[in-house]
């Protein structure tokens, strides 16, 4: 059980709460098998939307994010058609997405304006900003939501942040992110992304955490931040951004080798082999994914395209492999 953290003495700035969190009546997720329905191969984003995040959400609901204006665009897997749900705003940006099913609430992580943003998941509605630091040199990358808490990263500094939860994932209005330093055998290089993509074992018992300069997988303690290296047997995941778990198989997005690492993960969470890498020739410096039954879906970046309005993104669907249909 994750404990609550104490108050880090680092001066976070407190939760500026715009809205409390609505109170949600939205139809839970459909019973329908999702194989009784095609699901889109490819999701058009509007033209000139630099995304980097992705998220699946209640249903079919999948939802991506905008770098540079905090944007947020949702659309339906099953006809790719969307729309923008989180119009772009002065001085947000949207990195990596979570969304809390139990609320609806979507979790935002705000690259170098050291913020996170929570949104209505129906609605688009703004619920909270959060300042997760005002320090210079940041970047919020990304976040896992567990049972108690939200969790994000900083590619820029050897810390991580926790925002608490209710066990059924309300948001307080008092709720005050902490600041918990990266230790044990985390490596920092300073000047250099390092701690991007996150995830969570199962009730959120440890963290997930990717070093995109090194290529190391670490297994963190959400408590004291204290990391153990996940051995890959000399392997590397260089580059990795956006971590996917299912089962005991992590899925690491490789951005700028457009391909995503499968790592088949001990019990113990503190050893791994790469047992097969995806590629697909639609790939365009993909960065985060997240699944749905025996499909991925990952979107393209494109980093390497200098981008302009009429610049063209997507979202695509590869199969997860080891015989789930696609």
């Amino acid at each position: 059980m994750t404990k609550r953290i104490g108050l880090s003495s680092s001066g976070l700035v407190a939760v500026a709460l715009l809205a409390s969190p609505p109170s949600l009546q939205a139809a839970p997720p459909t019973s329908t098998s999702i194989s009784t329905f095609r699901l889109a191969d490819t999701i058009s984003l509007p033209n000139g939307f630099q995304p980097e995040g992705v998220v699946i959400g209640r249903g079919t609901t999948i939802y991506a994010g905008s770098i540079p204006t905090g944007a947020i665009f949702a659309a339906d897997l099953r006809t790719g058609r969307g729309s923008i749900l989180v119009p772009a705003q002065a001085g947000r940006a949207a990195i990596g997405l979570d969304l809390d099913r139990r609320t609806n609430l979507l979790y935002v992580a705000g690259g170098p304006t050291g913020a996170a943003y929570v949104y209505d998941g129906d609605t688009g509605e703004t619920v909270a900003v959060f300042q997760l630091t005002t320090e210079a040199a940041t970047f919020i990358n990304d976040q896992i939501v567990v049972r108690d808490a939200v969790y994000f990263t900083d590619s820029m500094r050897p810390v991580i942040y926790r925002i608490p939860l209710s066990r059924r994932g309300a948001l307080s209005p008092d709720a005050v992110p902490v600041e918990i330093p990266l230790g044990g055998d985390f490596e920092f290089v300073p000047g250099q992304f390092n701690a991007n993509g996150i995830e969570a074992t199962a009730g959120g018992k440890d963290l997930i955490v990717v070093n995109s300069v090194l290529g190391t997988l670490y297994r963190v303690d959400p408590d004291t931040g204290v990391a153990t290296l996940i051995d890959l047997g000399g392997d590397s995941v260089v580059n990795g951004d956006g971590l996917f778990l299912r089962g005991d198989d992590l899925f690491v997005v490789q951005n700028q080798l457009n391909q995503i690492a499968v790592v088949d993960l001990n019990r113990r969470v503190d050893a791994g082999v790469i047992e097969r890498v995806i590629t697909d020739s639609r790939f365009d410096i993909p960065t985060t994914l997240d699944g749905i039954g025996g499909s991925l879906y990952v979107v393209n970046a494109r980093f390497n395209t200098p981008p302009t309005p009429d610049t063209t993104y997507t979202i695509e669907r590869v199969p997860a492999g080891h015989g789930d249909d696609d």
